[in-house]
């Protein structure tokens, strides 16, 4: 906590090194979190489809490149009162009232070709369900619970790490925005009637 302030990350909005007290000083009326998208690059993160929706809302995304990058953010939890949220993590919340109880009722009504496509897909991921956290991309994959999938890449490339693999809870989420969505409900239902 004595060091945040010396902390830089590359932000979306300017294309360079900011600190935690540039980007909070300039948040959005009315947010309240912190975005970060990590990736092996910073170009890696801000190609994230995630990072991608957040900065079309209009919020500005931190973009972790480094390593330690967000296992420092993970150990801080927040700045000046704001919390680090990942964009790659359930968590993330940038839907409207609107759009989240139509993703609810989306995702109740097609309760059984999600739990289809989970079954095919087996452990290859945790859950597959629609979202409304991503704007022209068709899928992306998100984690839930306290691992990401950058941290779990990070943490199994150490050594030893053959003995004790970690792995992130992976959800296939699936733009009720796009084509797609409407698509795979479609075959579904024909596949069904045959």
């Amino acid at each position: 906590d004595t060091l945040s302030d010396l902390l830089l990350f590359v932000s979306s909005a300017e294309k360079k090194y900011v600190t935690l007290k540039e980007y909070t000083d300039r948040m959005k009326e009315g947010q309240t979190v912190i975005y970060y998208a990590a990736g092996e690059t910073t170009d890696a993160a801000a190609a994230l489809p995630q990072a991608e929706a957040v900065c079309a809302r209009g919020f500005e995304v931190l973009y972790l490149g480094e390593d330690v990058d967000e296992f420092a953010l993970r150990a801080m939890d927040s700045y000046a009162e704001h919390k680090f949220v990942n964009v790659c993590d359930e968590s993330l919340d940038i839907g409207s009232e609107e759009e989240k109880t139509r993703l609810k009722a989306e995702n109740e009504g097609a309760k059984d070709l999600l739990s289809y496509m989970k079954e095919t897909l087996g452990d290859k991921v945790g859950a597959v369900r629609f979202s409304v956290a991503l704007k022209d991309h068709p899928v992306c994959l998100s984690s839930e619970g306290g691992i990401s999938l950058e941290m779990e890449k990070v943490l199994n490339a150490m050594p030893n790490a053959e003995e004790n693999r970690v792995k992130a809870q992976t959800v296939l989420e699936i733009n009720l925005h796009h084509a797609i969505a409407d698509r795979l409900k479609a075959l579904y239902t024909e596949d069904k009637e045959k």
